[in-house]
């Protein structure tokens, strides 16, 4: 029988595994399994429920199917806080991306090193979603518990940790905490210092950072058995979502990937690193040993469902109103929960360009067209930044699904846009570099094998004029 690799995506959400053929890259098997929901500002979540979820869904796969598991990976949410004591038991519930408690902790940090110091030094400036704002959070409000952490982790370290016993991370998702430098693939304690903690001390509770052909280890009998899985098996280094979805797309560099989710992100793959002094732009590295500078906005679908619901409809009906709607000059500013970037956490959503004979479907249109118009801008930032964005633009997310979604965003670019076959990029990114862990199987080659990024190309339309509708989304951002 043939082998087979698993790959795990531990969102916010839920636990995905998807199990492909080594040699074909052919889905023979895909699960799922829920998380606690969270209810955010406070996003907080067990960690041993990330594992019970990879449990359970590894458990929906046939016996068989398991018996065949040569090597397995874990792309998890990005950013969160996992903080375990000397008994291997979690401080506290973790802290996710989405936790905004740590927006205080994040201004003071740029308020005491310059925005360009931290560019310089990490990259990118924390904001509230960055581990190190949650792990200054901790030291102002729970020091008792921060004194008993014998380890840091993200959330895929954790569930790598329980898979293999090691305490390790890789550099792409390492590239998230505040704490790591991209360029040099380091750890940078004195930003440690500004927290009021030893930094150099605290380097001891940091996962070490594995090279991107670097196993993780080997999977655990305890593991083993409760997974149904061979102990021995190799675990991957795993990565960051963002990071596993840039995997599952097989991008070179120049590719872009706009996503759409409840919030928005746009990113490249780079050979270079990225410095944004601005903040706009967040210095990632990816985990194929180059660079993933990336742009994320707080609304997205979730601005399109809201306008949807305003207008007696769902999601696919306001999409048929958007691609029948006249031209008009509505715009909609979509911060409907303020907004990351730009930074306008108090901001609010605007419509303007109204007029009396406005009708249902120009509303559809220009909801739309702002959460696009919010990424574009973000393109144009990586652009800033000297990052090369000539390649190929793949839309993911499930907006991706969205016929208005999709033709607008190739209209708005001016140039055809790739949406992928597969909407499971994060766990298919995690099975790739499970199977580039298997002798003789170098990532490149098994992305190409496989052919990853495999997509529906969508032509801009010939017959429709875009033109000032950037330039008018500008203008009513900065009223």
């Amino acid at each position: 029988m043939t082998d087979v690799v698993l790959g795990i995506d531990s969102s916010t959400q839920s636990t995905k595994v998807e199990a492909r053929e080594l040699d074909s890259g052919t889905v023979v098997g895909f699960t799922s399994a829920p998380h606690p929901p969270t209810t955010p500002p406070v996003s907080e979540q067990d960690p041993g429920a990330w594992w019970e979820a990879v449990v359970a869904a590894c458990a929906e796969l046939p016996l068989a199917l398991r018996d065949r598991v040569i090597a397995l990976s874990v792309a998890g949410q990005q950013h969160g806080l996992v903080l375990i004591d000397e008994a291997g038991a979690p401080v506290r519930p973790a802290k996710l991306w989405n936790d905004t408690t740590s927006a205080e902790q994040a201004s003071a940090l740029v308020a005491v090193l310059s925005p360009g110091e931290w560019a310089d030094a990490t990259g990118s400036l924390p904001v509230a979603a960055f581990t190190i704002s949650k792990l200054a959070w901790m030291a102002d409000n729970e020091p008792d518990k921060l004194a008993r952490v014998d380890k840091v982790m993200l959330p895929h370290d954790y569930l790598t940790w329980r898979l293999s016993g090691n305490h390790v991370t890789d550099r792409g998702d390492a590239s998230g905490t505040g704490w790591f430098d991209p360029s040099t693939g380091g750890y940078r304690p004195e930003m440690l210092d500004l927290l009021g903690i030893d930094g150099a001390e605290w380097l001891e509770r940091l996962p070490r950072v594995l090279a991107p052909d670097e196993t993780a280890g080997e999977l655990l009998p305890e593991a083993a058995a409760a997974l149904g899985l061979h102990a021995g098996i190799a675990v991957a280094p795993g990565s960051g979502d963002n990071m596993g979805a840039a995997l599952g797309l097989g991008l070179d560099v120049g590719d872009l990937v706009m996503s759409l989710g409840t919030s928005g992100v746009a990113y490249a793959r780079s050979a270079t690193p990225t410095h944004d002094p601005t903040g706009a732009v967040a210095g990632f590295a990816d985990a194929a040993g180059g660079f993933l500078p990336l742009v994320c906005t707080l609304n997205a679908t979730k601005v399109t469902n809201t306008v949807a619901r305003w207008l007696g409809t769902d999601a696919s009906g306001l999409a048929e109103m958007a691609l029948v709607a006249d031209p008009s000059e509505v715009t909609v500013v979509p911060w409907f929960d303020g907004e990351r970037t730009p930074n306008r956490p108090g901001a609010a959503g605007a419509f303007s360009g109204l007029r009396t004979d406005t009708t249902r479907e120009q509303l559809a249109l220009a909801a739309h067209d702002g959460v696009l118009c919010g990424l574009f801008n973000g393109i144009d930032a990586l652009g800033d930044c000297g990052v090369d964005t000539s390649g190929t633009l793949y839309l993911i997310g499930g907006g991706s699904r969205s016929g208005a979604y999709r033709q607008r965003c190739a209209d708005l670019w001016g140039r055809a846009i790739a949406v992928p076959h597969s909407d499971e990029t994060v766990a298919t990114g995690a099975a790739a570099q499970a199977a580039s862990m298997v002798p003789g199987h170098q990532l490149a080659a098994v992305q190409a094998r496989w052919q990853l990024g495999a997509s529906d190309v969508v032509e801009p339309c010939a017959d429709v004029d875009v033109s000032g509708i950037r330039e008018r989304y500008s203008e009513a951002t900065e009223q």
